[in-house]
């Protein structure tokens, strides 16, 4: 309207103006004549009150206080204005539920019924922009969701793996039948960093290590570790899945594409009861899993063809056609990648090195008693540490552990240990059950009835142990014999006892003291 009514103040308004914009908004000529005669004679606008509901801050309160139940927001509204007649009459339900899907977003309803993640479930994230191969990893643990046999016993196992973000190349995997350590994370480091053969083409120093707040990961020897080579690792925010969503996007593709075949998968639909379809089936072993898993990690990287690449590249043929520089690392250098240094100098006696207390030998240590050498060691892995120089620079040989116990020892210690823990367990649940008490189901509001008879003879017996013994009644005064007092001290006065009166009874004491004070004042006057 503006336009016509430019043109028509300047005289030069036609026909073919108005029905030029009539065929671009899609209406009638006879449609753009009326909007333009009201423009040109504009009738005063008078204020319409508006008369739709807005939600206050004490009905959003209400909503957060009920879950999002609008109906139950609704029902306490009316009982307040039946209970006190000075409020005014609620709204009907239907006007609430219109005010609330105007008024707040899908993510704020979704997070009053669900919490912080079905909001979060609601909002927009950007894409980081692209980079080059290993300007970036992300790391991460995935805890499989598959039982696999470990020794005997069903485990669900734990993969940490490291993904470049520019190509979602898999760079390297570690897996453990239980909860990851630091070691894991060197493990997997170690392997992405290595391009020699079995580990494959991918691989480098990066320039940047993206994590969250894991222990594992922030750990002093992963940092020392990655910091001796100039790379740094960016410790993101906990609970931010979005900032790292690349090696997310990969622990949900894992679990889909690969997890879920296999057999006794945790998170498969359940039968009436809660029994899955084939309860009984038989577990991998663990190094069945892990090769299968290493399998599908070559799969993925050669064959795989993920829609960041635009679906039409692999990541090794993404990592292949990018040339940007790759930065190896010699061998001679990772010997004391993922190494913690012990701190101390120690030295080589006829006995080997000692560390925490066991000797540890092996046969280049021979004729070097007497030697100053430094150690090394992989946490967790104490069957074999790696000595150095006492300067730290040169690496002598690897140690193991003398005197090394026998699997058949190894298992029998793990049973016995096992065996002492089911028995603490259970007492531990018996324990709570005596202590946690249990009352009986009412339907009126009346004050609660405890359950389970106990007879008076019991409680004492269970009370019994736990008194405090009463060390007065333990007293023995008959033990030391009293002797008799010193004669310096002062001892009471003892008087006779005074004669019957004609009546038959003894004078009070305290009369014949006072009769005999009343006496001895008249001596004396």
């Amino acid at each position: 309207m503006t336009r016509l009514l430019a043109l028509d103040a300047r005289g030069e308004l036609v026909s073919a103006h108005v029905r030029l914009v009539a065929s671009a908004v899609g209406v009638g000529e006879r449609t753009v004549w009326r909007w333009l005669a009201a423009a040109r004679n504009p009738a005063p606008q008078t204020p319409v009150a508006a008369g739709r509901f807005i939600l206050d801050a004490e009905v959003c309160h209400l909503l957060a206080l009920w879950g999002g139940n609008m109906a139950a927001v609704h029902r306490e509204l009316a009982a307040r204005a039946a209970a006190d007649p000075s409020l005014p009459a609620p709204p009907s339900l239907r006007t609430l539920q219109r005010a609330a899907a105007r008024d707040l977003s899908a993510g704020y309803r979704a997070g009053l019924r669900g919490g912080e993640k079905a909001r979060r479930a609601h909002d927009v994230f950007g894409r980081r922009p692209p980079t080059w191969r290993n300007a970036c990893w992300e790391g991460d643990h995935k805890r499989v969701p598959v039982q696999v046999d470990v020794e005997g016993e069903l485990a669900c196992p734990w993969i940490t793996w490291f993904i470049d973000c520019a190509t979602r190349a898999i760079t390297g995997v570690a897996v453990t039948p239980h909860a990851p350590s630091r070691d894991a994370v060197l493990a997997a480091l170690r392997c992405a960093i290595t391009r020699t053969d079995p580990y494959g083409p991918i691989g480098g120093l990066p320039s940047l290590v993206r994590v969250d707040r894991g222990k594992e990961f922030l750990c002093a020897t992963v940092t020392q570790a990655l910091g001796a080579f100039a790379v740094p690792v960016q410790d993101l925010p906990a609970y931010t899945p979005h900032l790292k969503g690349t090696i997310e996007a990969l622990n949900d593709a894992v679990e889909e594409m690969f997890l879920v075949s296999l057999p006794r998968y945790t998170h498969r639909p359940e039968l009436l009861g809660g029994r899955t379809a084939d309860p009984n089936a038989a577990p991998l072993t663990f190094a069945a899993f892990v090769e299968l898993l290493l399998a599908w990690v070559s799969w993925w990287n050669s064959e795989h063809l993920p829609s960041g690449l635009g679906g039409s590249t692999t990541p090794l043929q993404a990592w292949v056609a990018d040339p940007t520089p790759i930065e190896d690392v010699p061998a001679e250098q990772l010997a004391t990648f993922a190494l913690e240094d012990d701190g101390r100098l120690r030295t080589i006696t006829t006995s080997g090195v000692s560390w925490r207390r066991r000797p540890y030998i092996a046969p280049w240590m021979v004729g070097h008693t007497g030697t100053k050498v430094r150690l090394r060691y992989l946490p967790h892995h104490d069957e074999q540490i790696e000595v150095f120089d006492s300067s730290g620079l040169r690496h002598l040989g690897s140690a193991y552990l003398a005197d090394q116990a026998t699997p058949e020892q190894r298992k029998a210690l793990d049973t016995t240990r096992k065996a002492r823990a089911r028995a603490l367990k259970a007492d531990l649940k018996a324990g709570e059950r005596l202590r946690r008490p249990r009352y009986a189901a009412v339907t009126t509001a009346t004050p609660p009835e405890r359950l389970g008879a106990l007879t008076a003879a019991e409680a004492e017996a269970e009370l019994a142990p736990t008194r405090v013994p009463d060390l007065t009644a333990r007293a023995l005064p008959d033990l030391i014999p009293p002797t008799e007092a010193p004669a310096s001290w002062a001892r009471p006065i003892t008087r006779p006892a005074a004669p019957p009166t004609a009546t038959g009874t003894h004078t009070p004491s305290h009369a014949h003291t006072r009769d005999s004070q009343v006496h001895d004042a008249d001596q004396d006057e």
